[in-house]
């Protein structure tokens, strides 16, 4: 698969029109299905090549625009996911200058 190709396992003989949303490969069971004792297995059967983390990460983003973005009437959720998400990631990032503001009582 290129870049720009779409997925092996997709046919659109069988699936109909192409979604960039959705996983065309064997289906597995989901991780809320999964029992601990099966967890171990149920991981080494992931593939973590980084071609196939790039297409979960682009299949999250699809979904996302369309539930949130792409809707007729889109509301302002997406706006605040982005606000609330960004903040917490600059938190994370100014973490180490934040916690020596730390107000302490010296007796």
């Amino acid at each position: 698969m290129a870049f720009g190709d779409y997925p092996a396992e997709y046919n659109p003989k069988v699936h109909g029109p192409y979604d960039p949303a959705r996983f065309y490969g064997k289906p597995d069971t989901p991780f809320g299905q999964v029992k601990i004792g099966e967890l171990g297995s149920w991981l080494a059967r992931r593939n973590k090549h980084p071609s196939a983390i790039a297409g979960a990460f682009s299949r999250a983003w699809w979904r996302w625009q369309h539930k949130y973005v792409q809707p007729k009437r889109a509301g302002i959720a997406p706006f605040f996911h982005v606000v609330f998400g960004s903040m917490f990631v600059f938190y994370i990032f100014n973490y180490g200058k934040i916690s020596h503001h730390r107000n302490y009582k010296y007796h």
